[in-house]
């Protein structure tokens, strides 16, 4: 019995220790051997691999996807005509170099992402104090991101940091020149439109006058027309009255007496004082009569 406990005490500290010089490395992560204290291996490969137990060596992690420096609040700059913009960047990079990234920062990665925020505001300090705001938000913003990448990729290198790409998300005035060039955009605005509201007006204008004109031509050449037609028409009846009025001159007569008398009875209130033998009631009186 007592035999057989200490044969599994026995195996079951070969499993440990076995167990412990065994360790998997996962494709997202690189794994570092030390040894006494000292960077034995660095494997970047995944996979099952084989060290010493503790206290001979011991392994740590690291990771090796691709990372993100996105800062909450954006930093405050001062451009070559000395105004204050806040620019908000973010920075993709990756560990390139294991054992360098370890010396430089024990493996600690809040400690790496201050030092590649330092880093990354440096650069920008650099290259916006250079730049006019105009150019920097919009005239050479390209050309700024690149300038900064070229000196992050550098600086970044020198401890083992790789970076994979560097952008501006947001380029800004300060409260106090937003207000200004606010206004200075609505003072803009409010020229344009008020010059747009009097080219309005003056064509606004010519097309009334230019309206009226044609209106008055046209009732002009209306009239005109519609007393030629008239005049024609009252020079056709006067031809046809004569030609008629020519073949009986009594009735011509009469029928004008007739048209004489509607004319002057036309109302029913109408007075006249007329002697009544005379020549305007002639066809009043009796036939025959005088």
């Amino acid at each position: 019995m007592n035999r057989l406990v200490t044969l599994f005490v026995a195996g079951f500290i070969a499993l440990m220790l076995l167990s412990s010089t065994i360790f998997v490395v996962d494709q997202r992560r690189f794994a570092i051997v030390f040894a006494l204290g000292q960077v034995r291996s660095v494997i970047t490969e995944p996979g099952l691999h084989f060290k010493l137990p503790p206290p001979f060596q011991n392994v740590i992690y690291l990771d090796k996807r691709i990372l993100t420096l996105d800062t909450p609040d954006a930093d405050r700059f001062i451009t070559a005509e000395k105004k204050n913009i806040l620019v908000d960047a973010f920075v993709k990079w990756r560990i390139v170099d294991p054992r360098l990234y370890y010396v430089s920062f024990s493996g600690d990665e809040s400690r790496a992402r201050d030092r590649m925020s330092q880093i990354i505001k440096a650069a920008l300090n650099d290259e916006i104090t250079k730049r006019t705001v105009r150019e920097v938000i919009s005239g050479e913003r390209g050309r700024v991101m690149e300038a900064v990448k070229e000196k992050v990729v550098a600086e970044a290198k020198e401890i083992g940091v790789g970076v994979v790409d560097v952008r501006l998300k947001r380029v800004d005035y300060i409260e106090q020149i937003n207000n200004s060039v606010y206004e200075r955009m609505k003072a803009e605005r409010m020229r344009v439109a008020n010059e747009l509201r009097s080219t309005g007006a003056a064509e606004s204008e010519q097309i009334r006058a230019d309206a009226d004109r044609q209106r008055t031509v046209i009732i002009a050449e209306a009239f005109r027309e519609a007393e030629k037609i008239k005049g024609e028409g009252d020079a056709k009846a006067s031809v046809i009255y004569a030609d008629a009025f020519g073949k009986n001159p009594e009735f011509a007569r009469f029928y004008r007496s007739l048209e004489a008398y509607r004319a002057t009875f036309k109302n029913r209130g109408d007075v006249m004082v007329v002697d009544p033998n005379s020549e305007f009631f002639k066809y009043f009186k009796q036939p025959g009569s005088k």
